[in-house]
């Protein structure tokens, strides 16, 4: 006889081997197979492919709150794990994918926002909530959709759609709030392309550390993430209240948010500066007082490097220029115009925003200073970095911590802002028509 122990383990080996059999002679027939899912961004819209082997049926339907498109193909699985990585583009900012009971496979495309959805063929699908079409194409059975910006909010579907196909896949994501407004900022752009009308300034309010990462640390417990947050949520609020400026967050909530993509969250919006919130730390706590830095030229060098390197898998600058296919010294002076541009703005929007901080309490630093921190590394995009208070200073702790100080600072933070955008405001912009108006009739 085994011992007790090598004959659980082939019990349990042979219970394996019984499921995949009964797995396999249960499992559903296949009328095809996903192929593949290509998004693109064209203009302010973005373009949803997906090729399967063979006809299907789908139901395809919105939902909000946050915003999703979903479809569910009848006896579709998924493609092999060697087809290609989807990659997120656009209005879409992420795609998943799970195989549901009775052979049914749901595609989930994360939405930035609510949008409209348009289909590319002749007949629309049996029993969609939204008609969407499919066509054939080499053998494959293709549904073309074309997601449309739209800054109302996505009502439900009014067609009537099964409770169990309405249930979302996952647990809503807590970035929804930023999303919305990310596509609130890109819908105000494809406005101005179109010509209907001027668009607000857009300006990333980014929340430093967050989730695991706590940042600094008081001497009585505060976490500089919670004090970043709060005073950048006063902030937004501040800029939101002033006319022809719009400002989203990189962060909404107390979750941990990569580095780079703090600034890519803010190129999707096609922000016209970032800002970075910090609370500065060190051994020292009779150190007090608030700094701003930009990007340092060192930094910005290494982050051309990076660029120059991965063009060809880049995204598009926020001007609008694209550095793929253009060879290694054009995209190298494409690439430098751009940085230098945005390092100048840098510098003077800095320069603005220091100034005023003197008028709320200390400034350890009077120039604006110089380093090469990640987040300030957007070669497009006007970035700085405000360390407001060190919170390792007892004093300066306990008023991080007064939300009359956080709305003092925030307050002196978009006079700054507004001082700079009174000078350097982005061409089709309000504040540039307001700029315009006040330099003809003084």
């Amino acid at each position: 006889m085994l011992p007790l122990s090598v004959g659980r383990r082939g019990l349990w080996a042979l219970c394996g081997l019984l499921g995949g059999a009964l797995s396999f002679w249960a499992s559903p027939l296949w009328a095809s197979e996903l192929k593949s899912i290509v998004v693109n961004s064209v203009a302010a819209d973005t373009r949803v492919e997906l090729a399967l082997s063979g006809d299907s049926v789908a139901q395809v339907f919105r939902l909000a709150d946050p915003d999703r498109l979903v479809m569910d193909f009848s006896g579709v699985r998924s493609f092999a794990s060697t087809a290609q990585p989807i990659v997120p583009s656009g209005l879409v900012r992420a795609v998943r994918l799970a195989q549901r009971p009775g052979g049914v496979l749901r595609v989930v495309f994360d939405l930035l926002g609510p949008v409209h959805i348009e289909g590319h063929a002749a007949v629309a699908v049996n029993s969609a909530p939204i008609p969407v079409a499919s066509t054939s194409h080499d053998g494959d059975h293709r549904w073309l959709l074309t997601l449309h910006s739209d800054s109302a909010p996505v009502a439900a579907v009014s067609a009537p759609v099964p409770t169990a196909l309405a249930a979302p896949v996952l647990s809503p994501p807590v970035l929804a709030p930023i999303e919305r407004s990310v596509a609130r900022a890109i819908v105000d752009r494809s406005r101005v392309s179109r010509g209907v009308a001027t668009r607000a300034v857009v300006i990333a309010v980014d929340a430093g550390h967050g989730g695991e990462d706590p940042g600094a640390s008081g001497r009585d417990g505060t976490h500089e993430k919670d004090i970043t947050l709060a005073i950048a949520r006063v902030l937004v609020a501040r800029i939101e209240a002033e006319p022809g400026m719009h400002a989203i967050l990189t962060r909404s909530s107390d979750v941990f948010v990569p580095l780079r993509e703090r600034s890519q969250r803010a190129r999707q919006a096609q922000a016209d500066l970032f800002v970075s919130i910090h609370a500065d730390a060190v051994n020292d706590r009779s150190i007090a007082g608030a700094s701003v830095y930009v990007l340092s030229a060192h930094g910005a060098s290494s982050e051309a490097a990076k660029w120059l390197a991965e063009r060809e898998n880049a995204a598009d600058l926020v001007g609008g220029v694209s550095l793929e296919g253009k060879d290694r010294v054009l995209a190298s002076v494409l690439l430098d115009l751009s940085q230098s541009a945005a390092m100048s703005a840098s510098m003077a929007a800095a320069a603005k925003v220091v100034e005023q901080l003197n008028s709320v309490g200390e400034v350890r630093k009077s120039q604006v200073q110089k380093a090469g921190f990640m987040v300030l590394k957007s070669p497009d995009i006007p970035s700085m970095l405000i360390e407001t208070a060190y919170i390792t200073n007892p004093e300066e702790e306990r008023r991080l911590r007064d939300v009359g100080y956080q709305e003092k600072l925030a307050d002196a933070i978009v006079t700054g802002l507004k001082g700079y955008f009174r000078e350097s405001a982005p061409p089709g912009s309000r504040l540039a028509q307001v700029s315009a108006v006040s330099a003809a009739h003084p």
